[in-house]
């Protein structure tokens, strides 16, 4: 019997030192919450009123594919990190607005809802005003941030957006600027530049160009730019 204690006494000695051992290493994979404060930069430009396939009957605007996917995201973006928000392109018809509607804030998923919710797309694409007033509200001189833009089209307000992702990421280091090209590359209309453009300013500021075609991608995406590695413990939610 003794000897059935020491060999039984031995092989826990032995089990916890491989435990303890192998303790570090798997704690060195867990993902950490993320602490930057981040903005969405969102485009309620003319054509976001446009229909997903525009030779179809069927009427899916472009502006509703990215409110539902916002809505599936948010629950859970918000809960490793402060967000804001930035509008474009919603108001007067044809005019260069951009609008702060919100600065970073926790919880913020139900208020940035009500507003995505109650935008009317009608103007232009002033893509580079809108991001330099996201990089300012993240206060991107002193402050890590991040930006996510949602854009369908091409600057059209006189603005360079790879020129401000040069500026940007040579100022602001510690400033990432991912980019969501909504259907931006099937729109042959827009030309090379609208893609070259938006991949440049995400380059050039450590940030991803991505490019999606509808609710599922949209999703991904947000969830990839937005997100922490922390998001994929949770279930997806909705924001009432």
């Amino acid at each position: 019997m003794k000897h059935l204690f020491d060999y039984l006494a031995c092989a826990v000695l032995l089990l916890s030192g491989a435990l303890t051992g192998a303790m570090p290493a798997h704690a060195a994979e867990q993902p950490t919450p993320c602490t930057e404060d981040a903005m969405i930069v969102f485009d309620a430009s003319g054509s976001m009123s446009g229909n997903l396939d525009p030779f179809s009957t069927v009427v899916q605007l472009r502006i509703d594919e990215v409110r539902k996917a916002l809505r599936r995201v948010l629950p859970r973006a918000q809960l490793n990190r402060k967000i804001g928000l930035v509008t474009y392109g919603a108001g007067a018809y044809n005019q260069c607005n951009v609008q702060l509607e919100l600065r970073p804030t926790p919880q913020a998923a139900a208020p940035i809802m009500r507003i995505v919710d109650a935008l009317r797309p009608a103007g232009k694409t002033p893509l580079t005003q809108a991001i330099e007033q996201a990089a300012e509200v993240l206060d991107y001189r002193n402050q890590p941030g991040v930006i996510v833009v949602l854009t369908d089209g091409q600057e059209t307000c006189d603005g360079h957006p790879c020129e401000l992702g040069k500026r940007l990421g040579a100022e602001a280091p510690n400033l990432t600027v991912n980019v969501i090209g909504f259907r931006l590359q099937s729109d042959s209309w827009l030309g090379a530049q609208s893609y070259l453009d938006a991949k440049c300013l995400a380059e050039e500021t450590g940030g991803t160009y991505l490019n999606v075609h509808g609710e599922d991608d949209l999703v991904k995406a947000f969830e990839q730019t937005l997100g922490c590695p922390m998001m994929s413990m949770w279930e997806p939610g909705t924001v009432r």
